[in-house]
């Protein structure tokens, strides 16, 4: 498995689309992933990882995300994998001008 997570390899036909389409496909909660990552991570979508994974292994973590873990894990990898991909950043596209 590639450093991106899933669909960094390019199985992941919506990581090819570009940054307005992408985005309009969010979902509410990944945009919350998104201000969580900015505000409580210092804008590192690998410590948002690293937290959900402590939560999951029963190990210490910062914050609380949700209840689906496993949804919020695969969100941010797919998240991740579209900035690293498309070298752009969904925090600054989301955020009004």
């Amino acid at each position: 498995m590639s450093e991106g997570g899933p669909g960094a390899s390019g199985s992941d036909p919506f990581l090819d689309v570009p940054p307005e389409v992408f985005i309009s496909r969010m979902e509410p909660y990944e945009r919350v992933l998104i201000d969580v990552k900015d505000q409580l991570y210092e804008g590192s979508w690998d410590r948002v990882l690293g937290d959900l994974r402590a939560r999951l292994d029963g190990k210490p973590y910062i914050f609380k995300l949700s209840q689906t873990i496993a949804r919020d894990v695969a969100a941010v990898e797919r998240m991740k994998s579209y900035e690293m991909r498309n070298k752009v950043s969904l925090s600054q596209l989301i955020r009004p001008k």
